[in-house]
């Protein structure tokens, strides 16, 4: 850092403070009504705010104003630095240093002000360490206090977590990069695709060592040990990365964190796995651009609350294995579904609440911020009538969450007598949050700041008659507090005992003794006013407080609520049916659609009298024992891909408890989904389209389970014919021989089908076209049987390619189809004797 004007009190107190932040931190520096940045944190701040940079001294200097920090806070937040507050903690006075504090350090993952906040999405920072003979993370939900842990020797069923999590921030250990080199090329590579374009903080390694960590956290937790959280042994290993996790937590709070009061250990047996690449590739958080529109959560986010729809992400976060959890949901679906009215009346009360959950954190967290107290208020005020509501309800389901709504009838009356009720701020500094009659003292005070006034204009009118000034004024500045304001043209009639205070161009300003100890009382009331308002304050968020477990519990189960609301209104408007879950080892779906794509037609022909039945509907029935391989051909853009992707994702909202686009749906739990579907490469690490799709086809190969679900699309395509019709061969055998979990199997090698007679398991579909005067119809269906052509140089036709390349094209695919047929009969030969081989081996 330059060292630059170090005489100057404010510079020196500038530098102490900047010198105690961590790297990529802009320090905001309070001073007056401006956060201002000096030397290198103003050139990087001008540059990412777009803002002019100027000079104090030689120091280079840029500042936004106070009231409008936020937006640019999340401006640099977004560019991956952090935000450190520095704030004045004592009343500026002449000749006097001001008191300067560092009050917090914002990161992307632990902001909790409203305005830095995305509302709709949970904002985790996740700690991870990881070496060969396990991994172990800790996430922290700073905003809300959600608290988790788990270590496993299996990466597999923690990174996808990890990226369903979807980050903003990651805390690794300082020497991570070469400590994760020993790992597992597939491992090592899905942490780097985790870690990529977030914010990454390094700490210590000894912030990760187990026994440290479970230090903290039972600091922090206030308790002996984790027996009550079932957590053992005494260090489990994810206490490490979690230990590091609160420390930087408490760092930027400049405070233990007083919203995290509990930690729980997450089992991944508990939840479906997904993997990255399948979550991806089924777009379930974001679309291919990018985007939430065109994802799964998108298309079935009906919530009207900011809490609710994050509860809805974490239901997906976490689908549910557990069959008992699944049916509560259906039929609290089931609820609103049968019921239009009882939903809606629902949902108006949800909508007069606020995010509890964030609220208290920040009221927690000594966020000193009137409107949240507000917001405590008005939702618990509707709590009452929303319980009654929900009582009445024939569900056992819904009465369970009636049972726990808490009402807060003496909270209520409480901020109800104390707050007012219109234009709140958001700050203390000014007061004016206390109603008139709630303290007899504060309204004293108030009594005599605010009748100043009529004081004031009674003393202008008498210095007036008195001076025989009739232009004689009674001002007030920030600077130089009440004034008598005289023109130049009537100083001839100033009496003596008139105090000069300040020569301007048109006029002088005087005061007087009395106008003096006038202006001190003011003064004096308008700040113990402001201070008692803001011990009231206090006293008010402490007796909130006192029902934080309560206000907890009532504040998730009015996020699940809106979830169910939200899904029952799905399931109506969209003629979702309830999935039954049964012990039996099938999957089977009739008339099953896409739940985007179905929503996509619609809004694209919303002028129209197009209807949801213009999405064509499909079955598909997967048995143990029977038809476990379903194996797909067809042509390009006959809906291949959309159908094997509508069956995963009708599987996935099976076990999050939503119902489905679909007549009727019967399935068995399913561990885990994999699919490999789509197009991609990943140039930066060396790795080409078919690299990828090579190694995503792997995993699943590596850790598939006889109840998973895996939907692959063209494998082999990426290479050659011939290796990629010898790949996808080998890879239908293998699923059939090795667990055989239920499968479709897209492919434009109709030389597979003819698999169907040698593998019991392995059975024909194909999305049925029609040809018509030397062109083809797609009619989006899936029927039984096996397609003998691709159809790809008719899709060429429909494209618009040249006539000749067309016909050039049907010449060389009649030559090749030849060549073709011989290979697969080569191949299909081989295959035959080697399995009489293996017979007359048992035989012998």
């Amino acid at each position: 850092m330059r060292n630059v004007e170090p005489q100057t009190p404010m510079v020196k107190q500038y530098l102490e403070i900047k010198k105690s932040l961590p790297k990529k931190t802009l320090l905001f520096f309070r001073l007056g009504d401006f956060y201002e940045m000096f030397n290198e944190d103003a050139e990087v701040g001008a540059r990412l705010l777009n803002l002019t940079l100027t000079h104090r001294g030689t120091m280079p200097m840029v500042g936004v104003p106070y009231h409008a920090a936020s937006s640019y806070i999340n401006k640099i937040l977004q560019h991956g630095f952090k935000v450190a507050i520095c704030d004045q903690t004592s009343t500026p006075k002449p000749g006097q240093l001001v008191k300067r504090t560092l009050s917090r350090i914002l990161t992307p993952g632990t902001v909790l002000n409203e305005q830095q906040l995305h509302d709709k999405n949970n904002q985790y920072i996740l700690a991870i360490t990881a070496n060969k003979n396990e991994i172990s993370m800790a996430w922290i939900e700073a905003s809300t206090g959600e608290f988790q842990i788990a270590t496993s020797k299996k990466p597999s069923e923690l990174l996808p977590v990890a990226h369903a999590l979807n980050p903003c921030e990651i805390i690794v250990p300082e020497n991570y990069y070469s400590e994760w080199k020993a790992l597992d090329t597939n491992v090592r590579e899905s942490i780097e695709v985790l870690l990529k374009n977030r914010t990454i903080s390094e700490l210590p390694d000894f912030y990760f060592d187990k026994v440290h960590g479970a230090n903290i956290a039972m600091g922090i937790l206030g308790v002996l040990n984790f027996d009550g959280f079932g957590i053992t042994p005494e260090y489990y290993p994810a206490l490490g990365p979690a230990g590091a996790l609160l420390h930087y937590i408490k760092e930027n709070f400049r405070q233990n964190p007083q919203n995290i009061e509990s930690i729980k250990l997450y089992n991944p047996l508990e939840f479906m796995q997904i993997d990255s690449a399948s979550m991806k590739n089924l777009e379930i958080f974001y679309s291919s651009s990018g985007q939430r529109v065109g994802s799964l959560i998108n298309a079935i986010d009906n919530t009207v609350t900011a809490a609710g729809a994050r509860e809805l992400e974490n239901f997906i976060i976490e689908p549910c294995l557990n069959k008992n959890e699944i049916l509560r949901r259906q039929n609290c679906v089931r609820t609103f579904v049968e019921n239009e009215a009882f939903r809606l009346k629902t949902q108006i009360f949800l909508k007069g609440t606020y995010d509890l959950a964030r609220v208290l954190t920040r009221l927690q967290n000594k966020l000193k911020n009137p409107r949240d107290l507000n917001a405590v208020r008005l939702t618990i005020k509707q709590l009452p009538d929303l319980k009654k509501l929900l009582q009445k309800s024939e569900s056992v389901e819904i009465r369970q969450l009636a049972d726990s709504i808490h009402t807060f009838d003496s909270l209520q009356n409480l901020l109800d007598a104390a707050l007012m009720t219109e234009n709140l701020p958001t700050d203390l500094v000014d007061g004016g949050y206390i109603r008139q009659n709630y303290d007899a003292k504060l309204d004293e005070y108030r009594e005599l700041s605010t009748n100043c006034k009529g004081w004031i204009n009674t003393f202008e009118r008498r210095e007036q008659a008195q001076t025989g000034i009739r232009s004689l004024k009674v001002r007030h500045n920030n600077n130089f507090g009440y004034f008598i304001e005289v023109t130049k043209s009537n100083l001839s009639l100033v009496p003596t005992h008139y105090i000069r205070r300040q020569t301007t161009v048109n006029s002088e300003r005087y005061t007087t003794p009395e106008l003096k100890q006038k202006e001190s009382e003011i003064t004096n009331a308008q700040a113990l006013s402001i201070e008692l308002e803001e011990k009231i304050f206090i006293e008010l968020v402490g007796e909130t407080l006192k029902n934080f477990p309560e206000l907890v519990t009532t504040a998730k189960t009015l996020a699940q609520l809106d979830v169910f609301c939200g899904w029952g209104e799905l399931a109506q408007k969209w003629h979702y049916s309830c999935p039954i879950i049964t012990t039996e080892n099938c999957l089977i779906i009739e008339q099953g659609r896409h739940p985007v794509i179905e929503q996509i037609l619609k809004s694209e022909n919303s002028f129209s009298n197009v209807d949801i039945t213009d999405f064509v509907p499909n079955d598909i029935n997967l048995e143990a024992n029977k038809t476990q391989i379903a194996l797909l051909t067809g042509p390009n853009m006959a809906g291949k891909s959309t159908y094997i992707r509508q069956v995963a994702l009708i599987v996935l909202l099976a076990h999050i408890g939503c119902w489905v686009p679909a007549k009727k749906c019967k399935m068995s739990i399913i561990d885990k989904i994999f699919s490999r579907v789509g197009a991609g490469d990943d140039l930066s690490r060396g790795r080409s389209t078919f690299m990828m799709e090579m190694s995503e086809t792997a995993n699943i190969l590596n850790n598939m389970t006889p109840a998973s679900l895996v939907i692959l699309d063209e494998i082999g395509r990426g290479t050659s014919t011939y290796d990629g019709l010898s790949i996808a061969w080998a890879v239908v055998e293998y699923l059939h021989e090795n667990n055989c979990p239920k499968t479709l199997f897209a492919t434009h090698y109709h030389e597979l089908t003819r698999l169907e007679s040698s593998l019991p398991y392995v059975k024909n579909f194909q999305v049925e076209v029609k040809e018509w005067q030397n062109s083809i119809i797609f009619l989006r269906k899936v029927i039984p049987g096996a397609s003998d052509k691709s159809y790809g140089v008719h899709v060429a036709k429909l494209a618009g390619m040249p006539h000749s390349v067309i016909a050039r094209a049907n010449d060389i695919l009649k030559e090749l189809e030849d060549e073709g047929t011989n290979f697969t009969k080569n191949v299909w030969h081989k295959k035959q004797k080697s399995e009489i081989d293996k017979n007359q081996l048992t035989l012998l």
